[in-house]
């Protein structure tokens, strides 16, 4: 059977058996005294003895302002040290915390809020040209009219508090500084108490999936899901309490809060947010200003670091190390961040929202040829098999679906049983939606999305080859390649191309480029230029729409069959 694809992680260190709330007592404890989060832009420098002070004061607040263990308290912010605090006082208080997406509208916020019955939601004031309280009344008008604490909204018949980040606060909030001076000694003590009751597989976090396609479903995850993920995550990139991650990443995805924060407090590194959003330039300045240890990333946001004008003049000696995930990464990508960021034990890292995330991660040691092409070698304590479209095991070096089974599974999706149901099997395999392949060292291979594979003609074309191909070649930027109806093959490939600044190509350039290097199928019947793909606020590239748009303006459709 070796010669089939299925892998388990062996390892001699065992899962952590605690709650969210005992490791950061436990930081708390061993490195209380190192830093823990610095904010430059809030002018925050905390060890790991003050987020705990911090995160105990603020969810005794959120006991005095009537939450209960198992209650759902929201979170709509950008990465600020609010965010942090939030996420580790909801774990001291056994709130399950809903990370929502910044870029949410008002018809998104409502359907996030409603689905799992959040009764309190700390809200950001505005950034840039989102107002997200202006957006919070829309919905709950009766907010002005509310004592802070005992909200009656029609549209949110839930929601009791809201919490608001910064000001001029607004009538019927609690403003989030105020919080921390609610809480009694009544407060404490309960919270006291709370710390011998809570489980570790008690659900501690609803994240809602980005939504490449159809409504976003709530993610429902545990302690022992994600702080055993972000824990084997830090140990894949040898984290010490001397390392200090740079965490450009959004704090309300996976990346952010179980791989940024949770990979830190198991480890007692520090957390360095160089922004509340992403930008290129700051992320730079910070890695120099704060000497960061490790970067993270998804591949679009090294690529801007990579090719921004002032790249050069910035000192990157101090990295080490960090993750490139969220999107499938380009390999000269991959090679460009070793060399020129100094990255030498850069990892990658594959997984999903529904198993915490981190299944597949190379090793800081992992020979660079495998760790630019491959998503490495299975997690500790995680078992993947890819199967067929039968569901059969196959061989290795063959692509099929990737399925993980282990710890990091998902409880399911949040009052959903039939979604659930329809990811998570009998035997508890959870199936991604991924094709993958496994070679003889257990080594994984992304080939693609099940829904992005493009069948031309009968053939299976995997798009990911196609842009690793186009990639090579110095005046693409960044290429994504996805399928559109085409009435005699069924399908037909599209390539949407980035070039680098002041380029200039044609399309017959690009077919001369593919002509006699890859197989006349797979070079792309239709290539476009433009300067930028549709994307959700995590990086992840929305073929979907692409195919839509290419569709409808060129009249595409395939032939009608039985």
């Amino acid at each position: 059977m070796d010669d089939m694809s299925y892998v388990s992680g062996i390892s001699d260190v065992p899962l952590i058996g605690h709650t969210i709330g005992e490791a950061l007592e436990r930081a708390a404890r061993t490195w209380g005294n190192r830093p823990a989060l610095v904010v430059p832009a809030q002018g925050v420098r905390w060890t790991w003895a003050e987020i705990r002070d911090r995160a105990d004061a603020f969810a005794a607040g959120l006991l005095a302002l009537g939450l209960r263990r198992g209650d759902r308290i929201g979170i709509w912010s950008l990465n600020r040290a609010e965010w942090t605090i939030t996420q580790f006082a909801a774990a001291r208080a056994g709130l399950v915390l809903v990370t929502i997406n910044p870029a949410y509208r008002i018809s998104e916020l409502e359907y996030a809020l409603n689905k799992v019955g959040c009764v309190a939601l700390v809200a950001a004031t505005r950034f840039k040209s989102s107002d997200y309280m202006g957006m919070v009344t829309t919905l709950a008008p009766e907010l002005a009219g509310a004592r802070p604490g005992a909200l009656t909204a029609a549209r949110l018949p839930r929601l009791r508090t809201v919490i608001q980040i910064g000001g001029p606060r607004l009538p019927g909030t609690v403003g989030f500084d105020e919080v921390a001076g609610l809480g009694g000694e009544a407060e404490s003590a309960a919270l006291s108490a709370l710390a011998g009751e809570l489980q570790f597989d008690d659900p501690i976090n609803v994240q809602f999936t980005s939504g490449t396609t159809g409504s976003p479903k709530g993610v429902t995850l545990t302690h022992h899901n994600i702080l055993n993920n972000g824990y084997f995550v830090g140990r894949a990139l040898r984290l010490t309490e001397q390392d200090r991650i740079c965490v450009p990443v959004p704090l309300y995805h996976c990346f952010g809060m179980v791989m940024g924060n949770l990979a830190a407090v198991t480890h007692g590194c520090a957390m360095v947010y160089p922004g509340e959003g992403f930008d290129p330039l700051v992320t730079l300045e910070t890695i120099q200003a704060e000497r960061c240890t490790a970067l993270y990333g998804v591949p679009a946001m090294f690529i801007a670091e990579l090719d921004h004008a002032e790249f050069a003049r910035f000192d990157l000696s101090s990295l080490r190390t960090g993750i490139m995930a969220g999107s499938p990464c380009p390999i000269e990508v991959m090679r460009k961040v070793v060399d020129r960021m100094h990255m030498r034990d850069v990892t990658i890292a594959y997984g999903m929202t529904e198993t915490s995330p981190v299944s597949f991660q190379s090793a800081t040691d992992d020979p660079l040829e495998r760790r630019v092409s491959t998503v490495g070698r299975v997690h500790p304590h995680l078992e993947v098999k890819i199967v067929d479209t039968q569901g059969r095991v196959v061989r290795r070096g063959e692509p099929g679906e990737l399925c993980t089974r282990g710890y990091s599974v998902m409880l399911g999706y949040w009052g959903d049983e039939a979604k659930s149901a329809e990811v998570i099997d009998a035997a508890g395999w959870m199936h991604t939606g991924d094709l993958a392949s496994l070679d003889a060292e257990g080594y994984c291979n992304i080939v693609g999305r099940i829904k992005d594979m493009v069948i031309r003609g009968g053939e299976n074309l995997y798009p990911r080859e196609i842009e690793e191909f186009l990639f090579t070649n110095p005046k693409i930027q960044t290429v994504q390649v996805f399928g559109v109806a085409d009435r005699k093959y069924g399908e037909e490939l599209c390539a949407w191309i980035v070039l680098r600044d002041g380029e200039t190509m044609t399309e017959a350039e690009v077919r001369e480029f593919c002509l006699g290097q890859i197989a006349h199928q797979k070079i792309p019947r239709y290539v476009e230029f433009v300067t930028e793909f549709p994307m959700t606020v995590t990086g992840k590239v929305q073929k979907f729409l692409m195919r839509r748009e290419v569709e409808e303006r060129l009249g595409l459709e395939a032939e009608k069959t039985a």
